[in-house]
């Protein structure tokens, strides 16, 4: 596992078989089997998959019975975000700057224009 929880939630989501495991579960609770029948992959594939979103916090296994099922953990989701947020905010600043230098710019033109 990596150090950084940031680190591990982009590996896991990184395969495109997880993130649809991660978007079936956001619909609700499902068992391993359920979560397998829609890929072509084994049982035990998915499984593996799940271990990685596991440890990334990602979902949670609970055992009842014989059944063993998952469910979807929105916290480091909500961590993901915010680290992205900062970002974001970085970015739509830039492109502020950007719109009204070229507003600017064009303004200018126009006004030197025979």
């Amino acid at each position: 596992m990596t150090a950084d929880p940031v680190d591990a939630v982009f590996a896991a989501l990184a395969d495109p078989t997880r993130r649809a495991i991660l978007a079936r579960l956001a619909t609700g609770a499902a068992t391993v089997n359920e979560l397998a029948a829609p890929f072509p992959i084994s049982v035990q594939a998915v499984s593996k998959h799940l271990a990685v979103l596991e440890r990334a916090g990602l979902i949670v296994r609970t055992r009842e019975a014989q059944w063993r099922r998952c469910r979807l953990d929105p916290a480091p989701l909500r961590t993901l975000a915010e680290w992205l947020d900062q970002y974001r905010r970085l970015w739509d600043d830039r492109y502020d700057t950007l719109d009204t230098y070229l507003r600017d710019l064009k303004e200018t033109r126009h006004e030197h224009a025979p």
